[in-house]
């Protein structure tokens, strides 16, 4: 894992990046491409999470399968 409050910064910064683009696109009367915009984000967060989560798995899997 690259660090436990790393993940957690890239995904507030994306959220935030998002949330920004979504609100001008929504202005501009663009609500097809502001929630395109967001389904994009949540997609890249998802896979974020599943990479931490797999991570995570492989780390437990180590400590119940210890071969020394």
């Amino acid at each position: 894992m690259v660090g436990d409050t790393s993940i957690l910064f890239q995904i507030a910064g994306i959220g935030i990046i998002v949330a920004m683009i979504h609100t001008v696109l929504k202005q501009m009367g663009k609500e097809e491409f502001a929630q395109f915009v967001s389904l994009v984000g949540f997609i890249i967060v998802l896979l974020f999470v599943l990479n931490s989560i797999s991570d995570l798995f492989q780390q437990i899997r180590a400590v119940f399968f210890f071969k020394g």
